[in-house]
């Protein structure tokens, strides 16, 4: 155990205090914790061990895979091209990604990816880890399949294809792959550390994740070829698995971005100012901000199972899985074991926390909802 190091403005000592309680009693192996008000960094924290097989401690331009947390950066991907003029969201795929309208879903719509209500939440074939790494194979597997359930009638969470599916609209868009995109286009003009599609040199800095104890579910018992089982078994995804160098280096932008607390605070506090970033840039006009807000769904989820109201890219207000998030201008996302980014554009404000030891929820970690409050109580 380390101590917490970095800096917070005296109102968030409590945030400070919360995460050295939590590196030394185990809750935390190693984390981060930024915050953004109003144009400026308040918060930011980091402390603890990195890698629990060396010892490395958890050091400032420590990173880690955020889980789902990475669709947050796909949606803005998709947001400038809206911005300027490339990417209707009310146009439908096919016009942009012509193949994809084969089997039925020539109506689905932009939004639709983007709100989680397309009818392709997963894979119909059955796919490898090393085929999702092939983004353009399995972006056409994805063209080639028939909708789950009717577009744009209700959301099931677009677990592990979200990226592809926005990949493969950009890449007949500019003709280059979402991570290369987001490294000129977002991580630059954000001053930013994440990256989707990892490169080699940035291994030694990588944090690797440590697996939640199982929590016993049995797919088996649920019905093969439901839309649960069918999003979230095709792959299986060992969390061993994110360390390698082929997921790391691949561009799978629902859930393989890799960053910290910090830059994911840098790149999304975007949305929490109107569009700028903390330098002054104006990277989205405040109208394609506000289009985040359009109800795309709001009811339980077909794949989570829970009650989510889902704008553009982002859920938003208040939810049951985190009750310190409160009703506005408000829209977040987490990653699967406990990694979350809160952007609240009524307080201009965004919170990010990034850690390398996993709890088992896929939405709802406690420890994330007490970091949550803290930071929520000091404002």
């Amino acid at each position: 155990m380390t101590a917490a190091e970095g800096f917070a403005a005296s109102e968030f000592d409590c945030l400070r205090d919360l995460l050295q309680r939590n590196l030394e009693d185990g809750t935390d192996v190693g984390a981060s914790v930024c915050v953004v008000v109003d144009g400026e960094t308040v918060v930011d924290l980091w402390g603890g061990v990195s890698d629990v097989d060396t010892g490395g401690r958890w050091v400032k331009d420590t990173i880690a895979n955020t889980y789902s947390l990475t669709k947050t950066m796909t949606a803005l991907v998709a947001l400038l091209l809206v911005d300027r003029g490339q990417l209707d969201l009310e146009a439908p795929v096919a016009r942009y990604w012509p193949e994809f309208a084969a089997n039925g879903k020539e109506g689905v719509l932009v939004r639709h990816i983007l709100g989680h209500t397309s009818g392709v939440s997963g894979w119909q074939q059955s796919v490898t880890i090393a085929d999702i790494c092939e983004a353009v194979r399995s972006e056409d597997l994805l063209a080639e399949q028939a909708p789950w359930w009717q577009p744009g009638t209700a959301s099931g969470y677009h677990a592990t294809n979200y990226g592809h599916l926005v990949g493969g609209m950009l890449r007949r868009i500019t003709g280059v792959g979402l991570g290369e995109f987001f490294a000129t286009e977002v991580a630059e003009a954000c001053g930013a550390d994440y990256f989707i599609s990892t490169p080699v040199d940035v291994d030694p800095r990588i944090a690797p994740l440590i697996a939640p104890p199982p929590t016993g579910f049995d797919y088996s018992a649920l019905p093969p070829d439901g839309v649960f089982v069918k999003t979230m078994t095709n792959p299986m995804i060992p969390v061993p698995e994110t360390s390698s160098r082929m997921w790391r280096g691949a561009e799978i932008g629902a859930v393989n971005g890799h960053g910290n607390a910090r830059s994911v605070a840098l790149i999304q506090s975007v949305v929490s100012h109107g569009g700028k970033t903390l330098s002054g840039e104006q990277l989205l006009r405040p109208e394609t901000v506000d289009r985040i807000y359009d109800v795309q769904a709001d009811g339980v989820d077909q794949v989570l199972g829970v009650p989510l109201r889902f704008g553009l890219g982002y859920a938003l207000s208040a939810s049951p899985v985190y009750p310190s998030i409160p009703e506005g201008r408000v829209c977040w996302w987490s990653g699967y074991g406990g990694s979350i980014v809160v952007n609240d554009l009524d307080r201009r404000m965004t919170f990010a926390y990034v850690m390398n030891k996993m709890t088992p929820q896929l939405l709802g970690a406690p420890r994330t909802e007490e970091y949550l409050a803290q930071a929520y109580a000091a404002l």
